[in-house]
């Protein structure tokens, strides 16, 4: 293996949470209900394509984008859309689906694909429902059709906390993955760039036309904004896009037979879970029968669809996000430390904070919960969101602009570099307890909105 790049950074933290999902695959646990989620696709308005009670099969159009109605998004099961959930002024909120016990799957030619152009293919992949998978910097959103991007970016490296591990779950998809490399090549100028971390037992550093790049640090080291910066820096007009790593193989998958393939293997991990594993299942589907599987240490615990830092909160009924490859359960921070602020008081609660000495203690791991363990307190300059912000940009000025929706200040500190999710250890990290993710996410919306 070539290696083109080393990137290594000391800023940042590793969160040490007890839960981190075994290497066990179960494949027998399924779901019967899935659901579309539109708010999934950032950026993206959906246009129905079906009402309840139609019988679909998977691969068959449920919306499409209003800004390009050419890209299709499908149902990853073939049965009955048994509900159109809406929210407040008619919005879309999920469309659930009933999966049938025998399923059926809409078919497309792929046969000679290679001699097929760049056009040609960005046509299949909209028509197939295979172009959501692509995104797009700036923004982090849905990459449009019509631009070809300066360079593709596919990373197997995470370092969030309980983080799925992709050499794992993609352990059987090599052939799958190498097609999707090879399709993927075929949307750029230049290979595919590959991000693998330094001790990778996998296949990944022996995949075939890319160039890859080897990655070192603790959280955020593995997020995709670093990656890009430090290889291909974005200028004015210019467009990376992103794929996931499962999602390449989903695209090898479809390339081969011509079906949409919805695999989507996920990790159930977290203190309050019993026997955290993996699981092989569908894209959008029901958590209930996995979180019932794993088995739950109490109650009252809160269901995250994503990792602690950056996904998002889901209930016991909700249904897995579209790009997840991680469901995260801890307890619900319920409860009132008294005297919580005093050194020794109680070591297992993490902190970053040098008055804390909880690093001292608990190298197993940690039980963490979702106490804030404090209120929001005015943004004060300390230098601490610099030290974990491994990215040459300086947060807290850029979420002030944002803040102030000074649109020149945020294109000059940097807002076409991040997503929110570069913010997710300032978030837990920041003594004000501000929410930089969202402050960041309506920055990003404001930029779409104002300038395209």
């Amino acid at each position: 293996m070539e290696v083109i790049k080393k990137i290594r950074t000391r800023r940042g933290a590793n969160l040490n949470i007890k839960g981190k999902a075994e290497k066990i695959l179960n494949k027998s646990t399924s779901a019967t209900t899935f659901a579309l989620r539109p708010d999934d696709f950032f950026g993206t308005t959906p246009k129905l394509l079906c009402k309840e009670g139609d019988q679909v099969k998977a691969g068959t159009p449920i919306f499409f984008s209003k800004k390009n109605p050419d890209i299709k998004f499908v149902s990853p099961v073939s049965g009955t859309v048994t509900a159109i959930e809406r929210g407040p002024k008619r919005k879309i909120e999920r469309i659930c689906i009933e999966a049938s016990k025998t399923q059926k799957s809409n078919s497309h030619t792929v046969k000679d694909w290679e001699k097929k152009d760049r056009e040609q293919l960005k046509a299949l992949l909209m028509e197939s429902g295979n172009w959501p998978f692509i995104h797009q910097r700036p923004y982090g959103i849905m990459a449009d059709p019509q631009d070809t991007p300066k360079a593709i970016f596919v990373n197997t490296v995470k370092t969030s906390p309980l983080s799925e591990e992709f050499h794992y779950l993609l352990k059987d998809d090599s052939k799958e993955f190498q097609l999707g490399i090879d399709l993927l090549n075929k949307l750029v100028d230049q290979p595919v760039f590959l991000g693998v971390d330094a001790d990778e037992v996998g296949y990944f550093k022996t995949i075939e036309g890319v160039q890859h790049y080897i990655v070192q640090g603790p959280h955020p080291a593995g997020n995709l904004s670093l990656h890009i910066q430090n290889i291909a820096p974005l200028n004015m007009g210019e467009r990376i896009w992103t794929v996931n790593p499962e999602d390449v193989a989903n695209l090898g998958r479809f390339i081969s037979t011509g079906i949409f393939s919805a695999q989507r293997t996920i990790a159930v991990s977290g203190n309050a879970v019993d026997h955290p594993i993996y699981f092989r299942t569908l894209i959008g589907s029901a958590l209930a029968p996995f979180l019932e599987k794993v088995g739950l240490k109490q109650d009252h615990v809160r269901v995250i669809n994503g990792d602690i830092l950056t996904g998002s909160q889901a209930h016991f009924s909700d249904y897995l996000g579209y790009f997840n490859n991680l469901v995260s359960v801890i307890p619900e921070g319920n409860n009132y430390r008294m005297f919580g602020w005093l050194p020794f008081k109680d070591n297992n609660i993490l902190s970053l904070s040098n008055t804390s000495f909880s690093r001292l203690f608990n190298r197993k791991g940690f039980e963490v919960d979702t106490n804030l363990n404090g209120e929001e307190r005015a943004l004060v300059v300390t230098g601490e969101m610099e030290k974990i912000f491994p990215m040459e940009i300086y947060p807290m000025q850029l979420i002030k602009a944002c803040m102030i929706e000074d649109i020149e200040k945020m294109e000059a500190l940097g807002i076409y570099e991040v997503v929110p999710e570069d913010f997710g250890l300032v978030d837990y990290s920041n003594t004000s307890k501000l929410e930089a993710q969202e402050i960041i996410r309506k920055g990003i919306e404001l930029m779409i909105n104002e300038v395209g």
